[in-house]
């Protein structure tokens, strides 16, 4: 409505200057200029009470001034100009916040719970429990984390960022948030609506828009000195001139009340940006503290590693049928919750194998597995008798296959380096990382291993939780810039809350892990971090080049209005243009860099 009123008293007062109608002008003028004089005037209240007086208080002076001294185009000018300033305020944060708050309205309100009797009911999504069945038709949106039952081909991209569909198999974990693309699938919730994926991103993303950013405040700092600033040259102007416009052409022109919105507004785009990329950053803050990062140390397992077992190694008996051997195995461990099940299920699946019917299925928690599969008895678990020759070499972590009581099989198992992560230490490097550090309570053979083969040269083995927070500390101590931390697990969360940003590795890391850090990779892939902190280090350029833009056409126009170039009136239309220049610009983080 103030932009209407402003505008219309503008328009219509200009156009009654110019059919000769000065004074219908000047009071259609001074109707505009005195609308904007309440809105700037509570904006000025407001400010003092959250102690951060900034130019809106030199838009006051100028407004107040331009009605006094009877300047009444220039009042009106810089009514419009604040009217101006709050719409775009209100579309530029609009902008920048539309991936994160897209976020809050994508999740489902209702659910389909299959019941005991086999029958479907329609069911609030808060009345989901734990280990519900839950059924959901193609194009819906899962509403908690589970383990599906049946395959399921889902579009994962705005939890991760991956834009084609993926296909999951039977006995996967899922996240809530995702979107089935393919037929109708059940799955078994392992969370709450509220305790899931989505809705802890969702918390986080609240988190975010609520919190101000440090560069923020200093920008307020900043406006309180351009205040001085224009005081005193408007002061100076009048005092040796004697001409009372030439200092409210000053003031005018120095009433950039939308450039101290640049700052925010390129901090926002970036976490807006990062959101898109797949990193969830829980304030400003943290954002502008990524821009600076200086020291980063990473965990080993489920950081530079994936955190899960993976198959390294089959070895056969001589004479045996591999594919034979797979689809046995994976038929009986279909029937299993046990996490190395799954990863044999998927060896399964990649080999393009059909799974058969499995019958007297036993099975005894840390020794294996037990049934018959196609009529031949099958058993998989630890390795309890004398290694044969062909099985090598030994893996921490082995399953022993035998059909019939024959042992025809051992697979080695590990946890496998994600494939960027020798990519992402070279990224880390070229943003100015100068220290990159592998702690992990691990053994020192394997972290050096793994550091060897990612390319970090400093690494801290069998490292304890405490011993982590009191290594992070040390780096604190001794770095000039910003320490990150990077983990997932429970013993991480302590490094996490003591560094001056901890980021927590994928959605499906441990919660405590999540609740520590201030930055949640949300798609499981460590090249989020270097986006993050790649998005960070732009969108503070951004917002400095924004700020040292306004500012420096404000004070050209300062010292041109000082010296009589400038009247008021073309002061005030001059700066309208300054201010929507730096929010522009601003606007610009908002690009992929």
């Amino acid at each position: 409505m103030l932009l209407i009123i402003t505008g219309l008293s503008l328009v219509v007062g200009s156009i009654a200057s110019l059919a000769d109608a000065p004074q219908f002008a000047h009071s259609v003028w001074i109707i505009g200029g005195i609308s904007g004089l309440f809105p700037s005037l509570a904006w000025v209240i407001r400010a003092i009470k959250e102690r951060e007086l900034g130019t809106d208080f030199l838009a006051l002076i100028a407004l107040v001034g331009t009605l006094l001294t009877e300047e009444y185009f220039a009042s009106a000018v810089i009514a419009l100009m604040l009217a101006t300033g709050s719409k775009l305020e209100e579309w530029a944060e609009g902008q920048a916040k539309r991936q994160l708050e897209s976020l809050l309205k994508r999740m489902p309100r209702h659910a389909f719970r299959i019941d005991g009797d086999g029958l479907i009911e329609n069911i609030s999504i808060d009345e989901i429990s734990i280990g519900d069945r839950i059924f959901v038709k193609s194009g819906e949106i899962l509403p908690t984390d589970g383990s599906l039952l049946t395959e399921a081909e889902l579009d994962e991209s705005a939890l991760t960022g991956e834009p084609l569909p993926v296909q999951r198999m039977n006995g996967e974990p899922v996240s809530s948030g995702v979107v089935n693309v393919g037929n109708s699938i059940e799955f078994v919730a392992t969370s709450t609506a509220g305790q899931s994926t989505y809705a802890g991103i969702i918390r986080l993303v609240e988190g975010a828009q609520a919190n101000s950013a440090p560069t923020v405040r200093m920008a307020n700092i900043f406006g309180v000195r351009f205040l001085g600033i224009a005081l005193l040259l408007a002061g100076f102007a009048w005092v040796v001139t004697g001409d009372s416009k030439r200092a409210i052409a000053v003031l005018v022109t120095a009433t950039p009340c939308p450039l101290i919105l640049a700052v925010p507004i390129a901090i926002v785009s970036g976490m807006s940006l990062t959101a898109r990329s797949g990193a969830v950053i829980k304030n400003g803050g943290i954002l502008e503290a990524l821009s600076r990062a200086q020291v980063v140390l990473l965990d080993k397992t489920g950081t530079l590693t994936h955190g899960g077992p993976a198959i390294s190694n089959i070895t056969m008996l001589p004479g045996s049928d591999i594919d034979r051997t797979i689809q046995y195995l994976s038929s009986l461990e279909q029937h299993s919750p046990h996490i190395v099940a799954q990863t044999l299920l998927r060896e399964a699946a990649n080999r393009e194998l059909l799974l058969l019917p499995a019958s007297e299925i036993r099975e005894e928690h840390g020794v294996g597995i037990v049934g018959y599969v196609d009529g031949h008895q099958i058993r998989a678990g630890q390795l309890l008798e004398k290694r044969p020759a062909w099985a090598v070499p030994a893996f921490p972590l082995e399953v022993a296959v035998h059909i019939d009581g024959v042992l025809v099989s051992v697979i080695g198992l590990s946890d496998p380096i994600r494939e960027e992560s020798k990519k992402v230490i070279g990224d880390l490097h070229k943003h100015g990382v100068e220290r990159i550090l592998l702690v992990t309570g691990d053994r020192e053979e394997t972290a050096r291993d793994v550091a060897e083969e990612v390319g970090i040269s400093e690494v801290h083995s069998n490292v304890s939780a405490a011993g982590k927070m009191a290594l992070v500390e040390s780096m604190m101590r001794e770095s000039k810039g910003t320490v990150i931390v990077v983990g997932d697990g429970i013993n991480d969360a302590p490094a996490l809350a003591a560094a001056h940003v901890g980021v927590a590795m994928g959605a499906r890391g441990a919660s405590a892990a999540s609740e520590a850090a201030d930055v949640v990779i949300v798609e499981d892939s460590l090249a989020r971090l270097s986006d993050a902190i790649a998005i960070a280090k732009n969108s503070r350029k951004k917002a400095l080049e924004a700020s040292t833009i306004g500012m420096s056409l404000s004070g050209v126009a300062m010292v041109a209005a000082a010296l009589g170039f400038i009247n008021p009136s073309e002061g005030a239309l001059g700066q309208e243009f300054i201010d929507l220049l730096a929010i522009l610009w601003a606007l610009t983080a908002l690009r992929r860099i």
